[in-house]
C-alpha cells in the first residue's frame, strides 16, 4: 500500500471496539445493517452481505429491497416489494437495534432510492457505505433513468461510495454533466474517483479489477482532504468472482464501524476478501462466476469444531481416566492403607518417595507460576509450590524422623530434614518427576498445569471417599495407625485449591486450539498413570 497524499482516513472514526480481549473490556461487536436485494444462490445481495459481515467481526441485520431468480450463470428474473413494506423493515430495526453501520447495495426504483434516503435523513448511522448497483459487468443498465437520478440524489448521504469501473464512469458523468467513458487506465479511474469524490463529500473507493493487465489496484479517495491513497495487489487469476462487490463493501463498513479509520478499514477487508477469493473455487458452486469462500480463512485458522466448555473438559477429562482410577482403587497399597493393615516400612518407603516427589513438584508448581499468563495463575501456583514444601514436606519429615522425641530442637530438626532425603528415588519416582519437569521446560503453560492437575484431583478424590467410607469403617477409626495422614487426604483447605486448580486448568483447555486441548489432555492422562505407578511401587 503506497499513500501518494498523507493520511486519507483520520476523522470520521466511529469505532464501536471497547477492548482486543487483551484488556479487561470485551471487544464490541459491530451491530451491521445490509440494505440490499437476495441472491438465492448465495454469493451476492444479502446473503453475501451478511457472511462477509460475520466473517471480520461483525453482527449482520438485513432489509430487503428486492427479490431475485439467479444464481452463477445469470439474472432470471426480479421481484420488488412494495416501497412501503422496505420503510417496515427499516423502521422495526432502528426502533429496537442500536445500528453502528449500514450498507446500501440494490435499490431497485426510484421509490426504493426515496425511502432509504427518507430513512438516512431521519436516523442516526454512524457510518455509512454505498455500493452503487447500476451497471452490469456485461455493460447493461439495472437501473431506469428515474432510478439513477434518485440514486444520485443518496449519493451524499453516504460516508463511502464503492463502484465498479463501469458504474464510476456513470456517477462521474452525472456529476460533471458531461459524457465520461468507462476509465481504462488507472490515472482515469483515479481522476473520476476524486470528480465524483468533490461533487459528494464522500470517499470514493475506486476499484481497478476490470481494468486489464497483471495488477488489481484501489484507492481510497478523499477529495475535501485531498487524499489518494492506493492498495497494490497482484490479480488473483480466479472465475470466483461473483459478489465480491457486495462483499468488499460489507467488509468495509464493518470494519470501519470497529476501527473507525478508513485506511485501516479497506486495507483489512482487502486482505479478507483477497483470502475469501483465492478459495472461492475450492466451493465448487455453480458452473458460472462462482461465489467467494467468505470464511475460508476462519475454517482453516479457526476449525471447524465448537471448543467445549470447561465443565465439558472436565467431565471428559475425568472420565477419561476412570480405568486409571479403579485401578488405583484396586491397589494392594490403597487397600492396605485405607483397612490399616499397611505395614509401617513400605508405609515409610511411600513417604520417603514422596517426599523425594514434592520437593521437585514444587519447583515444577514454581515453574507453572512463573509462566502464569495473569496474575491470578501466578498467585495461586505459588500458593501450592508453598503448601507442598511448607505443610505436606514438614509432615512427611515427622513422619520419616520415627518419633516426636526431641521435636523442636535444633539436633532434632536436622535429623528430620536428613531423614526426609535419605532414600534413592525408585523408577516410578523418576519417571513421574522425568514427565513434569520436561514438560515444565518446554515452556507451554497450558500444557504444564494440566501434567500438574492430577496430583491434587486424584488425591482429593481418594481422601473424600476415605472420609466417607467408601473404603470400610476402618479409615474412619480415630485409633486407626495412619489416622493422621488419612486427615491430610480429605483436608478442606486442600479440596478448595483442587477445585481452583480444576477450574484454571479447565478454562485454559477451554480457550485453546483442539491441538494444544489436545497436547493438555495427554499430559494429564501420562501423569495419572503416573499416579498409579507411584501408588503401586511401595508393594512391588
Amino acid at each position: 500500500m503506497t499513500a501518494r497524499e498523507p493520511d486519507a482516513g483520520t476523522d470520521t472514526g466511529t469505532g464501536t471496539a471497547t477492548g482486543t480481549g487483551t484488556g479487561t473490556t470485551a471487544r464490541r461487536v459491530p451491530r451491521v445493517l445490509s440494505i440490499a436485494g437476495s441472491d438465492p444462490s448465495g454469493g451476492a445481495g444479502i446473503q453475501a452481505d451478511l457472511k462477509s459481515i460475520a466473517a471480520v467481526g461483525g453482527y449482520g441485520m438485513s432489509a430487503i429491497t428486492a427479490l431475485t431468480a439467479q444464481n452463477t450463470r445469470g439474472v432470471r428474473g426480479v421481484h420488488v416489494p412494495p416501497a412501503a413494506f422496505l420503510a417496515e423493515q427499516l423502521d422495526a430495526i432502528a426502533d429496537d437495534i442500536s445500528i453502528d453501520a449500514v450498507k446500501i447495495g440494490m435499490l431497485a426504483n426510484a421509490e426504493v432510492v426515496s425511502v432509504v434516503a427518507d430513512w438516512l435523513r431521519r436516523t442516526a448511522v454512524p457510518v455509512v457505505v454505498l455500493d452503487p448497483v447500476m451497471v452490469a459487468t456485461s455493460g447493461d443498465r439495472l437501473l431506469d433513468p428515474d432510478a439513477e437520478r434518485a440514486l444520485r440524489e443518496l449519493l451524499p448521504l453516504a460516508d463511502l461510495i464503492t463502484p465498479n469501473l463501469l458504474e464510476l464512469a456513470v456517477l462521474a458523468s452525472a456529476v460533471s454533466g458531461s459524457d465520461s467513458p468507462p476509465a481504462s487506465t488507472w490515472a482515469e479511474a483515479i481522476a473520476q474517483a476524486e470528480a465524483v469524490s468533490a461533487a459528494t463529500g464522500a470517499r470514493v473507493l475506486a476499484k481497478g479489477g476490470h481494468l486489464a493487465g497483471g495488477e488489481a489496484p484501489d484507492a481510497l479517495v478523499h477529495a475535501a482532504s485531498a487524499t489518494v491513497v492506493e492498495f497494490g495487489g497482484d490479480r488473483i487469476a480466479t472465475t470466483a468472482t461473483h459478489g465480491t462487490g457486495c462483499s468488499l463493501s460489507s467488509a468495509v463498513a464493518t470494519l470501519q464501524a470497529e476501527l473507525g479509520h478508513w485506511e485501516a478499514a479497506v486495507g483489512e477487508a482487502r486482505r479478507w476478501l483477497r483470502e475469501s477469493l483465492r478459495h472461492g473455487e475450492a466451493l465448487e458452486v455453480g458452473g458460472g462466476h462462482g461465489p467467494v469462500s467468505h470464511f475460508a480463512g476462519l475454517w482453516s485458522r479457526g476449525g471447524l469444531r465448537t471448543a467445549p466448555t470447561p465443565g465439558e473438559i472436565e467431565a471428559e477429562w475425568w472420565g477419561g481416566i476412570a480405568d486409571v482410577r479403579e485401578a488405583i482403587d484396586a491397589l494392594p497399597f490403597i487397600r492396605a492403607l485405607a483397612d490399616g493393615t499397611l505395614e509401617r516400612a513400605p508405609f515409610v518407603g511411600y513417604l520417603a518417595q514422596d517426599a523425594l516427589y514434592l520437593r521437585d513438584y514444587a519447583r515444577v508448581l514454581a515453574e507453572a507460576s512463573r509462566l502464569a499468563p495473569d496474575a491470578a495463575g501466578q498467585a495461586f501456583w505459588a500458593d501450592s509450590a508453598h503448601g507442598s514444601l511448607v505443610g505436606e514436606l514438614e509432615l512427611h519429615t515427622r513422619w520419616l524422623a520415627g518419633a516426636d522425641a526431641g521435636a523442636g530442637s535444633a539436633a532434632a530438626d536436622g535429623r528430620f530434614a536428613a531423614a526426609t532425603f535419605a532414600a534413592e528415588p525408585d523408577a516410578a519416582t523418576t519417571a513421574y518427576l522425568d514427565h513434569l519437569l520436561a514438560t515444565g521446560s518446554r515452556g507451554d503453560y497450558a500444557v504444564l498445569v494440566a501434567a500438574v492437575l492430577p496430583c491434587f484431583w486424584i488425591y482429593v478424590d481418594l481422601g473424600e471417599r476415605l472420609a466417607a467410607g467408601e473404603f470400610g469403617a476402618a479409615a474412619l477409626d480415630p485409633e486407626h495407625p495412619y489416622a493422621s495422614w488419612l486427615e491430610t487426604y480429605a483436608d478442606p483447605a486442600f479440596a478448595v485449591a483442587t477445585r481452583e486448580a480444576i477450574e484454571l486448568v479447565a478454562r485454559e483447555a477451554a480457550a485453546a486450539t483442539p491441538e494444544r486441548r489436545e497436547a493438555m489432555r495427554r499430559a494429564f492422562r501420562a501423569s495419572a498413570e503416573h499416579e498409579l505407578a507411584f501408588f503401586a511401587a511401595p508393594l512391588q
